[in-house]
């Protein structure tokens, strides 16, 4: 039997690791850089610091943010808000969810502690909606409707008719002008930050938009009398397609993406698909455009791989669709797989930390 010959990592040019010391860390930023040599989900999270300020730091690239999840139930919606206002986001793609659950806030209403020994069927009765340990109030859902309302009543659908992106600007002046807290789309509107909404009929601000177009087109008849087929007729100026061109130039014009995702979903394949939009567009149309490959990207996402959804599917499966540039010709990408809520704030106070020293 041929013994083996046992190497050395450190003669194989290995990167040794090392025990988390908390009494040599001093601030977020080095507690994130100590992280980033030990293992697991705290390496992982350490080295998204040094890509995220990378991303950062580069004048030339467009930072794309995608956000799923029940992140502004869960109160992260100042973590977003401080991300836009210090210009580290140059465009949103989000679930309509998120951001009408954002509107809450924006317009200085709560979200609550769920009470465990109250029953769903209870919840439902007293007008509370939950989100697993979390209650939005539905008269809160009622108060975003007469916000998105107001917009509409008070607007001029643009040429073409509306699509979410023109929506989420109207939005975000009129709470700019009313002035009665952040939040998401107020920042977005003061930094022209473009917020795109792909599944917009998957929302509460979607289902407003379609219940006012009903009672506009319904208002001279007694509504208590129709069918479902005349009630559920209307439909209100909207076209997806000026969000999706809209995106396209933005990213197309731009000489280096980068993309910073929370969870999954609709959002972040909405996002990456550019690329391949491109590709596609230059091969049917006849065009020659650069295909623009977002050559950093961090995720934070507890979905794993073996399931096959988008949510879970690492950058390097995006290489293969030519979203991403391969890290062997300067891609860089950083996966955390951890609940976001118990990460994000983390990093981003380290992001902060390092980037006020400048």
């Amino acid at each position: 039997m041929k013994h083996r010959k046992l190497h050395d990592g450190q003669e194989d040019g290995l990167i040794p690791l090392e025990s988390l010391d908390l009494s040599e860390t001093k601030g977020f930023a080095e507690l994130l850089r100590a992280m980033a040599k030990t293992s697991f989900a705290g390496r992982q999270l350490g080295k998204s610091l040094d890509v995220f300020l990378e991303m950062a730091r580069d004048p030339d690239c467009l930072v794309v943010m995608t956000l799923s999840g029940a992140m502004t139930v869960a109160k992260m919606g100042t973590v977003i808000c401080e991300m836009i206002d210090r210009g580290l986001v140059d465009a949103i793609v989000s679930t309509g969810a998120l951001i009408a659950h954002g509107l809450t806030e924006s317009i200085g209403l709560s979200h609550y502690e769920y009470d465990p020994t109250k029953n769903d069927k209870t919840l439902f009765e007293q007008g509370y909606n939950r989100v697993y340990d979390t209650l939005e109030m539905e008269a809160n859902l009622n108060d975003v409707e007469r916000l998105v309302r107001m917009v509409l009543d008070e607007s001029t659908p643009p040429d073409g008719g509306w699509c979410s992106s023109r929506i989420c600007r109207e939005l975000g002046r009129k709470l700019d002008e009313i002035g009665e807290g952040r939040g998401i789309l107020r920042s977005a509107f003061q930094k022209n930050v473009p917020v795109f909404i792909p599944a917009f009929t998957d929302s509460e601000v979607g289902l407003d938009v379609s219940t006012w177009a009903m009672q506009k087109a319904l208002a001279e008849q007694d509504s208590s009398k129709l069918s479902h087929e005349e009630a559920f007729q209307a439909v209100p100026p909207y076209n997806p397609f000026y969000d999706l061109q809209e995106y396209a130039r933005l990213a197309g014009q731009s000489k280096r993406l980068g993309i910073f995702t929370i969870g999954g979903g609709v959002p972040r394949n909405w996002a990456q698909q550019v690329a391949p939009y491109i590709d596609i567009t230059n091969e049917r149309v006849g065009t020659s455009f650069p295909a623009p490959r977002f050559q950093y990207a961090i995720r934070i996402c507890p979905e794993p791989v073996h399931w096959g959804g988008l949510s879970g599917c690492t950058y390097s499966e995006g290489v293969s669709w030519g979203k991403f540039i391969p890290p062997s010709e300067g891609g860089r990408y950083a996966e955390v797989h951890c609940d976001a809520t118990a990460v994000w704030p983390l990093l981003m106070r380290a992001v902060f930390e390092e980037l006020d020293k400048e």
